[in-house]
């Protein structure tokens, strides 16, 4: 039997992570946000995971640029209380979310994803096995 946790995330929790990341996108690509970091370095905000309760927020960030990734990382946490209340003020929910900034890593695993099968060792052994299919 299926538990709670077992499932994913419910529609509710997926539209309100979706209006949360429009929003910050928003403040973001505005530079609204009173920080010299933030307004030199673009920031993508790639995903934002809520709590099933939607009291917490995971933010998956990436800096467009790829530079100095921990220190915008470290600016977003830094004005973490100033963007909470940003998006709490944009939404018509009883509690504001909590904020958490992680740097999403899913770019550089698809990159070295991709790279991997690029190697001439690889592709070798993925033809071999589609000639050993078709027969």
């Amino acid at each position: 039997m299926k538990t709670e946790k077992d499932k994913g995330p419910t529609v509710r929790t997926l539209r309100v992570g979706e209006q949360v990341r429009h929003i910050l996108s928003e403040i973001l690509a505005r530079g609204d946000v009173h920080d010299d970091l933030l307004t030199k370095h673009p920031v993508s905000v790639t995903e934002v995971r809520m709590s099933s309760d939607l009291r917490h927020a995971t933010v998956f960030v990436k800096s467009l640029l790829g530079k100095e990734e921990e220190a915008v990382l470290k600016a977003l946490r830094t004005n973490t209380a100033w963007l909470q209340k940003s998006v709490a003020e944009k939404m018509t929910m009883k509690y504001a979310a909590k904020l958490k900034f992680l740097s999403d890593e899913s770019f550089d695993e698809a990159s070295h994803i991709e790279k991997l099968l690029r190697d001439p060792k690889v592709a070798r052994d993925l033809a071999g096995g589609e000639g050993e299919v078709q027969d």
